[in-house]
């Protein structure tokens, strides 16, 4: 299994756009019922058409349940774990129900030191925890490639594992289950998931996400 790189190369209009979507949902939403979707370009969805990522297929399953959520997507291609770590604030000003954290595949592909890596996801954790203390929290786990050794690769896993258990939060050890590796599965940088790869993603994550609702 190999992790996935998080080009860096989403737009700035698609950022401006997500804000724009956000202070929408912060405006007319029930404001306990918002699942923010948290991450890398994994869940933004780089090169898919609007309503292609996972979070928003995940909408599509809860509107068709009539279950009162708002799936948010906080994914921004590039994210590291420091840099979700300044952002994360600006997400936190609209009440959260869920949180869902999918970071660290970028530090994997620098070869941040795992310590640092760690430090920066719980520093995001607790920050959704002292803001939203009753809010139900996920975390999804990435694998990095070979080429990175296999101390570094060991260490990496058992981050997320350990701070899923630290944390108690809902734990899916591995997003791309069923994509990663999978050609047709995935765009032509052989990266990020197609339309059809972030159905199988939206589906690995609805499986541990549906018992929170």
């Amino acid at each position: 299994m190999v992790l996935f790189s998080c080009n860096n190369k989403q737009t700035e209009n698609k950022s401006e756009n997500r804000k724009d979507t956000l202070a929408n949902v912060s405006e007319n939403s029930t404001p306990a019922q918002n699942i923010l979707f948290f991450g890398t370009s994994l869940t933004a969805g780089y090169g898919l058409s609007p309503g292609e990522a996972y979070p928003e297929l995940i909408q599509h399953q809860l509107d068709s349940l009539k279950l009162p959520y708002t799936a948010i997507n906080g994914g921004l291609s590039g994210e590291t774990s420091a840099a979700g770590k300044a952002r994360v604030d600006w997400l936190l000003k609209q009440p959260i129900s869920i949180f869902v954290l999918e970071l660290g595949a970028n530090d994997g592909l620098r070869g941040i030191p795992v310590i640092e890596t760690t430090a920066n996801l719980q520093a995001i954790i607790e920050k959704v925890k002292i803001k939203y203390p009753k809010a139900k929290l996920m975390l999804t786990g990435m694998e990095v490639p070979p080429n990175m050794g296999d101390k570094y690769a060991s260490d990496f896993r058992n981050m997320f594992k350990s701070l899923a258990v630290k944390n108690h939060m809902t734990f899916l050890p591995f997003l791309l289950e069923g994509v990663a590796g999978i050609p047709n599965l995935n765009q032509n940088d052989g990266i990020h998931p197609t339309a059809i790869g972030q159905k199988i993603v939206a589906k690995n994550v609805w499986l541990k996400l549906e018992p929170l609702l």
